[in-house]
């Protein structure tokens, strides 16, 4: 098992301060559930944690390997809410591009992806993209991931078979996700972090939620 800490974790924008000393930790076999209000500082977190944006200040270890300044680091694969697929090619090859030969032929062969495979990646509808955006990641070599809103524009059946594939694969990886469709990222999760005025805290039932104003 591996695991992922985030430690003493500020930032401040124009003076405001989004995160204040926040820590999280997600191990491989975990789903993490990250829940706040729009503006409340989970895109930012994730962002930080990838090392696409700079922190105030920041600890990042995994296992027993230190990052003390923001940069990508290779094994944490990071899914931001704008589409980072090349628009031009077509399906298959942007699986082939993207992930190993064994995993490429599993992707390959899901029902979802099957009647997509010669379509260009730039005519797909904002659902379909996100579907192949999900799966390059849940079968990518990266022990980490942190999803951003994954079931954005997903039919409630392209909802469900990713669900079920988020469970299966964190068999391999820790996987921090967050989501307006906050029921299905309770239901999906482990352990649920609430961000709260530039805080986290963690949320052991669901129904505590409505005392911080999250659920009214």
């Amino acid at each position: 098992m591996s695991k992922l800490q985030l430690d003493s974790v500020q930032k401040t924008y124009d003076g405001n301060k989004i995160l204040n000393d926040v820590y999280l930790q997600c191990s491989t076999g975990e789903v993490v559930g990250l829940l706040g209000r729009n503006g409340s500082g989970k895109s930012t977190l994730l962002k930080i944690i990838f090392g696409t944006l700079d922190a105030d200040s920041r600890f990042l270890k995994i296992d027993d390997r230190v990052f003390r300044e923001s940069k990508i680091v290779s094994d944490i694969k990071y899914l931001p809410q704008d589409s980072f697929l090349i628009q031009s090619i077509n399906v298959k090859n942007t699986i082939k591009l993207f992930l190993s030969r064994r995993c490429s032929r599993i992707v390959l062969d899901l029902p979802l992806i099957r009647p997509l495979l010669s379509e260009r990646v730039g005519h797909l509808s904002l659902g379909q993209k996100r579907t192949l955006e999900v799966l390059l990641l849940l079968y990518s070599e990266s022990r980490f991931l942190l999803l951003d809103e994954p079931f954005n524009g997903l039919s409630p059946t392209s909802r469900e078979v990713i669900s079920q594939l988020i469970q299966d694969r964190k068999k391999h990886k820790g996987i921090i996700i967050t989501d307006h469709d906050y029921r299905n990222v309770i239901s999906l999760s482990d352990r649920i972090m609430l961000m709260d005025h530039g805080n986290l805290r963690e949320i052991h039932d669901p129904d505590h939620l409505a005392h911080y104003g999250y659920l009214t």
